[in-house]
């Protein structure tokens, strides 16, 4: 079971550390000229972080959290129930940075760097909830 909580926690730091990062690559990406080189590798750098990372990671988090939920058997607390889901609402946020990852890569952005500031705040947010939730439990 540790070596399973292990592995959690490796993929739930690494794909925090893409959901934190990604809309900061998209804040300097909104200055940057199109199809300049600059642009183009910032394309390169937010599909690497985006597909070889925040991807496995993200799996990776859902996969060891769901054994490990099961293991303890903790299904039906009601605080690991409103941490799944401010889980739900981190993956999503993972589906709309892909999206906007998408939208760059195709010169298509229309967002600003401060929406990008913004959404910068979201991960944050959620993962102080689920973190205070795991630790806490106090619902």
């Amino acid at each position: 079971m540790l070596w399973i909580k292990a592995f959690h926690i490796i993929s739930a730091i690494a794909w925090m550390a893409g959901l934190l990062y990604l809309p900061r690559l998209f804040v300097y990406h909104c200055g940057a000229e199109l199809k300049s080189v600059q642009s183009e590798t910032f394309k390169v750098m937010e599909r690497r972080l985006y597909i070889a990372i925040m991807v496995p990671a993200m799996i990776g988090t859902w996969f060891f959290g769901i054994i490990l939920v099961t293991l303890a058997g903790v299904w039906q607390e009601l605080w690991m129930i409103v941490k799944i889901c401010l889980l739900i609402g981190l993956t999503i946020v993972q589906f709309v940075l892909g999206a906007h990852c998408k939208n760059f890569a195709r010169d298509q952005n229309t967002r600003t760097a401060k929406y990008y500031r913004v959404l910068n705040e979201a991960p944050t947010i959620l993962m102080m909830g689920i973190i205070i939730l795991a630790v806490l439990k106090p619902v």
